[in-house]
């Protein structure tokens, strides 16, 4: 057998690390562009699960040729070019379609393929491929929990493994999910299009539900090695203010918009110079982006000043504004934090606004008291591999200086826990409670 001399090798493991690179920087652009890429080529073939098998096919595509010829200077132009040839291949290959695939392959080749301008001005609302296809993924023909299934896929570019921990369900559930509804939105003709009056206002709970679970993604990623994901939560933002200029008079998208901007300020503070994830309590107040916030309690006056009953966005938006105007924590107003979650648990009630409820009610009359309520929250079975369960738990024995339980906790919520940064805090945080119970 031949072997390979010591500077072959070297050269052969150069290689390999530019490939691993390559590989990544693919899967860092397939994040920030396939959202465009999908809804670009929707509004095309208008055909949401097709759209999303050309994106895919353009996808592998740039895995065989990206890493021996360097990524090119505008990827997402590439990825649409690709996924535009094989589009005209799809149709001309398919009898059925015998007669229209010269027409459309004309039209294809005619339209305007370059990926969506997301960096212009918000002036293109009603024609914005992308609120399209969140419209399209949450049409009424489609369950709730698979619009929303649907549409962080499409939009949010979520494995399915992530969207299913952000709803705590199994797996295989939002898999079977997201493919029915792409077979239904086929068989059924849905429109590639924005809807209009009280349409637009039945489908636009699952399209709030949809945006926010995609800023949550980016905002606390729930994987990968990377705390934020700013193009998720920049995407969800310029969608949340589409559908505030597209409905001023209604306050849940105005509270939306409220909670997402003033969530969003915090982000420089949240990481640190290493991208180690910072808690709220530990952040530097100063780093908090004050445009932002002033746009969010803007947004949340305006939602207020609306008059109507306050819905689940307008009440998260207010805790988040609490928050927003203490210059420091000790100044933060708990009892009217606590409150408010007492209110959205009667409007919403979910065992993690209850796990939020009892971190504010911590704060407000000691972690006695919210230990109490978190110990309630742990025969609940939808909490049983959420992370943040232990966390919260391990946090308030901590400051109960039940320092071996809270070690225990925090090494159980690392275990769980799919976000290298965050797993990293968690163990750090059990070390400090070993080292203050003086236990190895």
């Amino acid at each position: 057998m031949r072997r390979s001399c010591p500077g072959e090798a070297k050269m052969i493991s150069s290689v390999v690390v530019t490939a691993t690179e390559t590989h990544r920087a693919i899967d860092a652009v397939w994040r920030i562009e396939s959202a465009r890429l999908i809804a670009g080529l929707a509004r095309i073939v208008r055909d949401v699960g097709l759209a999303e098998d050309l994106a895919q096919d353009a996808l592998v595509a740039a895995l065989e040729r990206w890493p021996e010829s360097g990524i090119p200077d505008n990827p997402g132009a590439w990825l649409m070019a690709a996924a535009k040839h094989r589009a005209i291949d799809h149709f001309r290959r398919n009898t059925r379609l015998e007669r229209k695939h010269e027409e459309l392959g004309r039209e294809l080749e005619e339209k305007e393929m370059a990926v969506p301008d997301f960096e212009s001005a918000l002036d293109d609302d009603i024609g914005d491929d992308l609120l399209r296809l969140v419209f399209t993924a949450c049409h009424p023909v489609l369950p709730t929990e698979a619009r929303v299934a649907l549409t962080l896929r499409l939009l949010g570019g979520l494995t399915t493994e992530e969207i299913a921990r952000a709803f705590l369900v199994p797996e295989a559930t939002v898999a079977q999910r997201i493919v029915r509804s792409k077979r239904t939105l086929a068989e059924k003709r849905v429109p590639f299009e924005v809807p209009r009056g009280n349409e637009l206002a039945a489908r636009l709970s699952s399209v709030l539900a949809v945006i926010y679970l995609i800023f949550n993604e980016g905002y606390s990623a729930t994987t990968g090695d990377d705390w934020l994901r700013p193009a998720l939560c920049e995407d969800a933002l310029r969608l949340g203010r589409i559908l505030a200029a597209l409905e001023p008079q209604e306050p849940e998208v105005h509270g939306l918009v409220a909670l997402m901007e003033i969530q969003a300020s915090r982000s420089r503070a949240r990481v640190g110079p290493s991208g180690e994830p910072i808690l709220l309590f530990d952040q530097n107040r100063a780093h908090w982006d004050q445009l932002l916030i002033r746009r969010g309690l803007a947004a949340l006056k305006h939602a207020e000043g609306l008059g109507a009953a306050h819905g689940p966005y307008v009440l998260q938006a207010e805790i988040v504004a609490c928050h927003a105007r203490a210059r420091a924590p000790e100044e933060t107003d708990w009892p009217r934090i606590v409150t408010l979650y007492a209110a959205l648990a009667r409007l919403a009630p979910s065992p993690v606004v209850e796990l939020n409820r009892a971190v504010a009610v911590a704060m407000a009359f000691g972690p006695a008291a919210g230990l109490e309520l978190v110990d309630a929250l742990t025969a609940e079975r939808s909490l049983e591999n959420y992370h943040l369960l232990p966390s919260v738990r391990g946090d308030l024995l901590k400051k109960l200086s039940r320092f071996e339980e809270a070690g225990a906790e925090f090494k159980r919520a690392a275990s769980l826990t799919h976000n290298a940064r965050e797993r990293e805090l968690l163990l750090e945080r059990a070390r400090a409670c070993a080292s203050s119970s003086g236990t190895s």
